[in-house]
């Protein structure tokens, strides 16, 4: 969840980390209840990403990257869809017949978004931000990421000031619902 260097190698790892999540769904068996547990952690790991996404990167890229607010508002709605998706996933459990479907359908479109940040929007703020000030987003990316909240919240608001007011305690509550749930743990 918090790996160290600047906002582009931190959230570079998290999409690594993501994409073996999900090549651990795809290896488990068809109906296996292991699949719901490792969905959980996918949603997890998508939601505080996004939502640390969301308070920061965004933000940095509408401030410093040529044409910034159209790249931002484009990221911002395939975090939407996302989202709506990561909610209907929850509903389901593993043996349903939809999962396995809505789980290739995330792993598509998280993998699209992915390639879309690392192709052009991370190289687009290299070239902007200085060394200095990528490293400073990589540490606030890395505190929201613990603040977050870790369930899929799609009415919430995904821009500051509303989700920096917002998020961390939505966060607590989520996270106190995972302890006592036990959700995330594998």
């Amino acid at each position: 969840m918090g790996h160290g260097g600047n906002v582009i190698t931190e959230l570079t790892i998290d999409h690594r980390e993501v994409d073996g999540l999900f090549e651990r769904i795809e290896a488990q068996p068809v109906g296996d209840k292991q699949r719901r547990k490792l969905a959980d952690e996918v949603t997890i790991e998508l939601v505080r990403h996004s939502v640390a996404e969301e308070m920061y990167l965004y933000p940095a890229v509408r401030k410093h990257v040529e044409g910034g607010d159209r790249i931002a508002d484009k990221e911002l709605s395939d975090h939407a869809a996302v989202e709506r998706h990561l909610q209907e996933l929850e509903r389901l459990d593993a043996d349903d017949p939809q999962f396995d479907h809505l789980v290739a359908k995330l792993r598509l479109e998280v993998s699209e978004h992915v390639r879309d940040e690392e192709e052009r929007l991370f190289p687009l703020l290299a070239a902007a931000c200085t060394p200095e000030a990528l490293d400073a987003l990589g540490d606030k990316i890395r505190m929201a990421k613990k603040m977050a909240p870790t369930r899929p919240h799609p009415s919430a608001p995904d821009t500051p000031p509303g989700n920096k007011l917002l998020g961390p305690g939505v966060g607590l509550v989520d996270r106190a619902r995972d302890l006592l749930t036990g959700r995330g743990k594998s």
